[in-house]
């Protein structure tokens, strides 16, 4: 079974900047591609970005394109949601996910992914 656990999230003018780290437990997590999504009030989760283990190759959603970077860190077995430039729309709760290293081209879909963290929260104000 695998664990993982988000921080970092909290309440940030527009414009600033918030780093997100996702902890995880329990698997070998350099072979596990991992992913970010978030969730706003009234809205679906939505995929926000995903870094595979080999290569460590990286794809986002084109809302934050250009503004949020994710990386990992396999020795700690930590991954990252570097966020600048928010905007009030990037309030929601963040979730970090986990696969079983298989990959899958819906990589942007809540079912490719095994692992779910409970999230933290980010709020964005105007």
């Amino acid at each position: 079974q695998v664990q993982l656990v988000e921080s970092g999230g909290g309440l940030v003018q527009a414009g600033g900047s918030l780093r997100l780290s996702c902890a995880a437990s329990g698997r070998t997590f350099s072979s596990m591609n991992m992913a970010w999504f978030r969730q706003a009030p009234g809205k679906e989760r939505e995929f926000v970005g995903t870094v595979t283990w080999r290569g460590g190759s990286t794809t986002y959603a084109d809302s934050v394109k250009g503004r949020f970077t994710i990386s990992r860190n396999n020795a700690k077995n930590t991954v990252y949601l570097q966020m600048n430039s928010l905007k009030p729309e990037d309030t929601a709760i963040y979730y970090c996910a986990a696969d079983r290293g298989l990959g899958s081209t819906y990589y942007y879909r809540r079912s490719a992914y095994d692992y779910w963290g409970p999230g933290t929260q980010v709020t964005v104000s105007s």
